[in-house]
């Protein structure tokens, strides 16, 4: 194994224990010396790559876009051929199916988007970039089939879009019933119904109004 093989296993086992710590505690609850102890790592080996836990804490977000990121753009192309509506469901389930077997992912990456520490938001905001862009190309190219309310434009709705997109899992867990199952068909099945009031509204057009 040459050095640079080294190096890398031995910042992936680092990552990997951040991960863990991170994803099962978060941000404020972990420290470099915990994460040492509970992995067996060496806080020689630690500091030798990364310089504190906001670093650390950086790295295995900047992980987690890249890795969504590369399973959106693979995913979505088999979505753009549906109707556009189908699409834009099909698009936001995605993030969910990534995460179904993610835990420890889905709640770094919840910790980074929803609730980023003051100090650390400019530098995640530009982690996420690559990963926002996709979002709103494929919400482009989706928009352009899609005829919109009159006064609405593609930047203003992917725009609407996108935002929804960032939050719409928390939104989902505070609309679902109390004590309704968990496991990935029943979120699915509320996920569409929720979407379906998002993008249609929820009040029927009342007798002779315009619609």
């Amino acid at each position: 194994m040459t050095q640079k093989e080294r190096q890398e296993r031995s910042r992936r086992t680092i990552l990997q224990a951040a991960l863990e710590e991170f994803g099962a505690a978060g941000l404020e609850a972990v420290t470099m010396d915990s994460i040492c102890a509970n992995h067996g790592i060496s806080k020689g080996m630690m500091y030798h790559y990364y310089a504190n836990k906001d670093e650390l804490f950086l790295a295995c977000a900047a992980d987690i876009f890249q890795a969504l990121d590369g399973y959106l753009r693979r995913e979505a192309g088999a979505l753009a051929e549906l109707p556009v509506i189908e699409a834009i469901k099909g698009y936001f389930l995605l993030r969910e199916s990534f995460f179904q077997s993610r835990p420890l992912e889905k709640h770094v990456f919840e910790n980074a988007v929803l609730y980023p520490p003051k100090h650390l938001a400019d530098r995640i905001l530009a982690l996420r970039q690559p990963l926002r862009e996709e979002n709103d190309r494929f919400l482009h190219q989706l928009l352009s089939r899609m005829e919109l309310r009159p006064g609405l434009d593609q930047d203003q709705v992917a725009r609407y879009l996108n935002s929804l997109y960032t939050f719409f899992w928390r939104i989902l867990e505070q609309y679902r019933p109390q004590g309704a199952a968990s496991d990935l068909h029943t979120m699915l099945s509320e996920a569409e119904t929720l979407l379906s009031m998002v993008l249609f509204g929820i009040a029927a057009p009342e007798r002779g109004a315009d619609v």
